[in-house]
């Protein structure tokens, strides 16, 4: 397995969310009922959005990468949440995508992070509100 070198494009701007995704964490609902989102990591240590709102239920949480150089992964971290909840995206190489579902029953909020880059502040918060 190999894994790119941490860094970023000095005229990139990380404060920015991309114009394609909603910065606000919008959520839709599929046609079968799942609530989905999705969320996208580009060649920094942010997620946009940062942070979403789902109600209990079924959630499909796609991950995209818009990053040249970096890989990424998407988990929610352990112990940092009413529930666990154990899918994750182990792995995603540079523009790739890959979406996971999970079923979340507790209210409260849910930390995910970007494994290999935690310690640079890649985390976000998922708010589960109250079916």
């Amino acid at each position: 397995m190999v894994l790119s070198a941490c860094g970023s494009d000095p005229d990139e701007s990380s404060d920015d969310a991309p114009a394609d995704v909603a910065a606000d964490g919008t959520v839709s609902i599929a046609p079968d009922g799942t609530q989905e989102v999705t969320v996208l990591v580009r060649d920094d240590y942010d997620f946009y959005p940062a942070a979403f709102t789902v109600t209990a239920g079924r959630v499909r949480l796609s991950l995209i990468s818009e990053a040249k150089e970096l890989t990424h992964n998407f988990r929610f971290t352990p112990g940092a949440g009413p529930a666990e909840i154990a899918g994750e995206i182990p792995i995603l190489a540079p523009g790739m995508s890959d979406t996971m579902e999970f079923t979340v029953d507790q209210p409260g909020d849910y930390q995910f992070e970007c494994s290999f880059h935690v310690a640079l502040g890649q985390i976000g918060t998922m708010t589960v509100a109250p079916g």
